[in-house]
């Protein structure tokens, strides 16, 4: 189980290459309140002085701390000079110390004094965070390697603060318990929760935001600080036996170097014997489980522990991504060497797709609404359809236009039979209405044609996506086809209607004759009772005044042309007839005309404007773009196609690898 942790190590260094952290990694992370005691803690696990020191916020952005356990130099020069040892990947030739760092913003750079690491610490959060305390949440990754230290994989983040200091803004406090939570949230994070002893428990902060997000404590650790440093008289006992907080994976006490330790540069060696003896006399009971040393052995054994128990998950979600990222890779295609066959295979498919799109038989089929051929369709027979069907054959025509009609046709002479004329008039008059909603079916039609050419590029031709001039030439290409056929087919569509106006057939097979038509009113009004109705009213106008007209006042001029005309009146009962018998006829002619009109617009939209655009579409857009003097100009990929790329394949040589170092483990490795 010793191998886990390098293992995750290695992990973590191969997805940093790709400036990217899709998998979460198990590793310990240091909670606590600013000045705590977090720095003093991580020291003693290394046994060396490397963190900044200072009063205030020190910590001001995370600190990836990666401690590496390597033989000690005598070792290691017995290894390279192969003396009965073979040499190994792990003898690291060429470095002549024990102890060693290295950053990963400076990878070529070995730091054998830890001074030197301490000022590169504060260097590189100065770069990013500015000289005057503001924080920031980019890492520092830091590698050290030594004889002294078990391998661990811990996050030091800047201490839990209250107020504003320097530069930092007044929601520091909001600002530094978010960073905080980033870390923590991750399921494969242990808690390494810091709480000096001389505070009170149940005011720590760092347990509140570990309990936030591990509510059953199954990943907190809790580490005591300062037990030197409690009021006389009082001891932390209660507390390190968890009888005040309970908290699951364990209560480690320490005692951390006081600053006249710092200032007269005590070691980390003599700070450990007099922790021991610390606890010792004051807690002997608890002395073997607690101190700097077995703190560094629980660590070690519970992040071995929970390496091993996330291993699975982790396998298999390196396996899921590894998958997704292959199909992202292969959807951005291989850059462009033949120019020429790549242009006509993007055409040739995306006229293919259009065309499939329209005839149903398209790969990409939306669920959520009707889209190509199945739009199409319902504008013809749903749409066009119902609307022509509300069309009332006699809408807008009242019994007094008929009646207008019939004696505008016979001029000055009175008719004895409803002239042919009126019926003419009237019904071509009808027929017009069917043309608004004819020509609006051809303009549906056109608009849905144009919705084909997003669908296809969003949808069907994911290749075309990679080149923005070619695909906004094609769209200008199709555009331009079906603009020059919409009026076409406007005029066909009209021409259809003039068509039916230029001629009325009272000779079709489905018309009522008019003498039909003519006997059947009279046979239901009575030819009689009409006569008779027809004589009394004949008689009562020749008695009665015109409607209308007066009397004319003695010596006063009569202007006709001045009377108003009455809006309605009640008609005779021949007026009647001749009325019924129009409106008859009219029906009957308009509703053949309808039915004609219904079937024989949507065939000349298919003629005219569909099936011309699927059988023109390729030859065109050949024409138009297989030109030598466009093809490199239409083939450059956007600039955002090749990060892409080159971000993905990136990414999936960094999960090849990580899934080659996982196979590595093998299963007596977890035991």
């Amino acid at each position: 189980m010793e191998t886990l942790i390098p293992i995750i190590n290695r992990l973590q260094e191969v997805f940093l290459t790709v400036g990217a952290e899709i998998i979460q990694l198990p590793q310990i992370v240091v909670v606590g309140s600013q000045s705590s005691g977090k720095s003093s803690v991580l020291e003693s696990l290394v046994g060396r002085d490397f963190l900044p020191r200072g009063s205030g916020i020190v910590t001001r952005r995370p600190l990836v701390l990666q401690l590496v356990n390597v033989p000690p130099l005598a070792e290691r020069r017995l290894q390279e000079n192969g003396n009965g040892v073979k040499q190994n990947a792990n003898s690291y030739p060429g470095i002549k110390a024990d102890e060693w760092g290295t950053f990963l913003h400076s990878k070529n750079q070995i730091f054998t004094d830890f001074l030197e690491i301490r000022k590169e610490i504060e260097e590189e959060t100065e770069r990013s965070s500015g000289g005057n305390k503001g924080i920031s949440p980019e890492p520092i990754y830091l590698k050290i390697f030594s004889p002294h230290v078990l391998n661990l994989t811990l996050v030091d983040l800047p201490g839990i603060t209250k107020v504003p200091v320097g530069d930092q803004p007044e929601d520091i406090e909001a600002q530094v318990q978010e960073m905080i939570l980033s870390f923590i949230s991750n399921p494969n994070s242990l808690i390494l929760s810091v709480s000096p002893a001389n505070s009170d428990l149940a005011t720590s902060d760092a347990l509140k935001l570990a309990r936030e997000v591990d509510q059953d404590g199954r990943r907190t650790l809790l580490v005591v600080s300062k037990l030197d440093l409690m009021d006389a008289g009082t001891d932390a006992l209660e507390v390190l036996l968890g009888r005040v907080i309970p908290v699951r994976l364990g209560i480690v006490g320490v005692v951390n170097r006081s600053q006249h330790d710092i200032n007269t540069q005590k070691s980390i060696e003599d700070t450990a014997r007099d922790e021991q003896a610390f606890l010792q006399r004051h807690y002997p009971s608890l002395a073997s489980r607690c101190g700097s040393r077995y703190l560094a052995r629980t660590l070690s054994r519970l992040l071995m522990h929970h390496i091993r128990d996330c291993l699975p998950e982790l396998k298999r979600r390196v396996t899921v991504l590894s998958a997704q990222y292959q199909a992202r890779l292969s959807s951005y295609g291989q850059p462009v060497e033949d120019h020429s066959s790549t242009l006509l295979q993007i055409v040739t498919k995306f006229a293919s797709d259009y065309c499939n799109t329209i005839e149903g038989t398209a790969t990409h089929i939306q669920t959520s609404e009707l889209c190509g051929g199945a739009r199409i369709c319902y504008i013809f027979h749903e749409t066009f359809g119902r609307t022509l069907q509300s069309i009332d054959p006699l809408g807008g025509l009242t019994e007094l236009d008929i009646l207008t009609a019939i004696r505008n046709a016979t001029g000055p002479r009175p008719a004895l039979f409803v002239p042919e004329i009126s019926f003419e008039l009237l019904v071509k008059r009808q027929i017009k209405r069917l043309e608004e909603p004819s020509l609006r079916c051809v303009e549906l039609v056109h608009e849905e044609l144009q919705r084909i050419i997003q669908h296809c590029s969003s949808y069907s031709t994911q290749e075309l996506l990679r080149f923005p001039k070619l695909h906004d030439s094609i769209v200008e290409v199709v555009t331009s086809l079906l603009r020059k056929r919409l009026p076409i087919t406007n005029d066909m569509v009209h021409n259809l209607v003039q068509i039916e106006l230029a001629y009325i057939n009272t000779k079709h097979p489905d018309f009522t004759d008019a003498a039909q038509v003519s006997a059947s009113v009279n046979s239901q009004q009575g030819l009689q009772d009409g006569d008779k109705c027809w004589m009394n009213e004949k008689v009562a106008e020749e008695k009665a005044p015109v409607a209308g007209f007066s009397s004319p006042v003695k010596g006063q001029a009569i202007n006709l042309l001045d009377t108003a005309v009455p809006v309605s009146r009640k008609l005779s009962a021949r007026e009647q007839r001749d009325c019924e018998v129009i409106q008859r006829l009219i029906k009957c002619y308009f509703l053949i005309v309808r039915k004609s009109i219904q079937d024989s617009v949507p065939k000349t939209v298919m003629h005219f404007l569909v099936n011309f655009v699927k059988e023109r579409l390729q030859s065109e857009l050949v024409g138009q773009l297989y030109k030598q003097n466009l093809l490199q100009g239409l083939l450059i990929e956007s600039q955002d196609t090749a990060q892409q790329r080159t971000e993905v394949a990136q990414m999936l040589e960094a999960l090849q690898k990580a899934s080659n170092i996982i196979s590595e483990i093998r299963e007596t490795h977890l035991w």
